[in-house]
């Protein structure tokens, strides 16, 4: 599971640094201008972006830090100081911070309530724009969007976005902050091939560590109460003792700019695929490979003659689905994910893989299966009945749908698994489909509804 709390066991600086691959990482780009450096929360910047900071300032280049959330929620448990004492004391150590780092660094404080940038995502990104075309800057560098952590990956998104927007494109460089805590150099989510370093001499390795120590709410107990507890214990801190900062390097111009159609779920999706070859774990993790087995195991035929797949991310599914079709078109929103089902099917001539928003009408054709790979809860109630509509009109005579949905929710859902189904369900008696298979469990949902309301052993002739 990962932690995003550093007084929990993460993996140790050492077993990072033992990794020959951390040290002969290849340099990060020049970056002779102006610098824009974007922190969810203030300290952010310093751990991932120090050095970066500290050696700019110190070769007279601008550098503005647009630290975009309160930081409110770093002690939920305190005693001893409120919501609105914490976000001032934040605010004077973040300042304090960047005078360690460089004298004449900006600051700008979004004050967004600590945990809620995706709730506050277009105010944010409005105001990033604003500054792009103020400041013009070489680059933009941020929280990284595969980090894990809600507001890192929703304010990576939202640079991501700006970054695509902007004319000239400015570099987009994103930094890692809880990578080095939850993930470890094999682990299949670290980007070694995106992966850049600076390196910088003794003066900005020293400020870096004197602008963390400014951080005293984070790195001290506020009190010896409970809940006043250290933050940020020495062994987090040590991923951020070298002379070096590590970013991913991401190429702007495969993000579509936010406005574009369908800008909201290309880019987020995109983002989420570029961060990581297999975003999801659909290859790795023991849920995954398991919950795959069961949605295949619960097509009711053997075999079916053409089958649509929306959702099919980076193709794993379909693969699966191309040992028991004729036909197979899979269809995803991201480019990215395109792009890596095509590789991973490449061998597959009957399989075809399309970029394509379903909610917005499906290809033309008739479908004996339909598979929606957990992309329900992404739709609104309304958008998802007008889809499943477009399914029933294509549905052979004995077509199938089947769905499978995450129960426990997640931050860019538009509503739960549980609230999906329901939809399925009322939308099926309506379209005259019955459902052959129900499997609940207390992590997911899977259901399957067809025009031939058989079931396997009727199919099969054993009765």
């Amino acid at each position: 599971m990962v932690s995003f709390d550093a007084r929990e066991p993460g993996t140790s600086a050492a077993t990072w640094e033992a990794d020959p691959r951390l040290a002969g990482l290849p340099a990060a780009p020049r970056l002779p201008g102006s610098l824009l450096v974007l922190a969810a929360h203030a300290d952010d910047e310093t751990l991932g972006a120090g050095s970066l900071i500290a050696a700019a300032a110190r070769r007279g280049q601008p550098v503005t830090v647009v630290v975009v959330t309160d930081g409110t929620a770093s002690h939920p448990a305190s005693e001893t100081t409120t919501s609105a004492e914490l976000g001032e004391v934040r605010r004077r150590e973040a300042r304090a911070a960047l005078d360690e780092l460089g004298p004449g660094v900006r600051l700008v404080m979004l004050g967004v309530p600590d945990g809620a940038v995706r709730e506050h995502r277009e105010a944010v990104r409005d105001r990033l724009v604003d500054l792009v075309d103020e400041l013009a800057p070489s680059a933009v560098v941020s929280t990284w969007r595969g980090d894990g952590h809600r507001d890192h990956r929703v304010l990576g998104e939202v640079a991501a976005e700006v970054v695509a927007g902007a004319h000239p494109a400015p570099e987009l460089l994103e930094y890692p902050v809880w990578m080095w805590h939850w993930g470890s150099p094999d682990h299949p989510d670290v980007p070694w091939a995106q992966l850049v370093q600076l390196t910088v001499d003794e003066e900005a390795r020293v400020a870096r560590q004197h602008a963390l120590a400014r951080y005293v709410s984070q790195v001290r107990p506020l009190s010896a109460r409970p809940g006043d507890e250290a933050v940020l214990r020495p062994e987090f801190l040590a991923h951020f003792a070298a002379g070096r900062d590590v970013f991913v390097r991401s190429v702007p111009a495969g993000v579509p700019a936010a406005g574009d159609a369908p800008a909201d779920d290309a880019s987020r999706f995109d983002g989420t695929h570029a961060a990581r070859d297999d975003p999801w774990g659909v290859t790795t993790r023991w849920y995954e490979r398991r919950k795959r087995a069961l949605v295949l195991g619960a097509l009711p035929d053997e075999r079916y003659g053409a089958v649509l797949e929306v959702g099919c991310s980076i193709g794993v599914v379909t693969s699966e689905l191309a040992a028991r079709a004729d036909r197979v078109l899979a269809l995803d929103v991201s480019p990215v994910a395109v792009q890596r089902a095509r590789e991973r099917l490449a061998d597959q001539p009957h399989v075809r893989v399309e970029r394509a928003d379903a909610s917005e009408g499906l290809p033309e054709g008739r479908w004996d299966l339909v598979v929606l790979g957990e992309v329900g809860y992404y739709l609104e109630p309304g958008a998802l009945t007008a889809l499943l509509d477009g399914v029933a009109a294509a549905l052979t005579a004995t077509g199938t749908l089947v769905a499978c949905h995450w129960r426990h929710g997640a931050d860019d859902f538009a509503q739960g698994g549980d609230e999906v189904h329901a939809v399925l369900a009322d939308w099926a008696e309506r379209a005259g489909l019955r459902r052959v298979v129900q499997h609940v469990e207390a992590d997911f949902l899977l259901d399957v509804f067809s025009l031939d309301g058989r079931s396997v052993a009727e199919r099969t002739g054993l009765r």
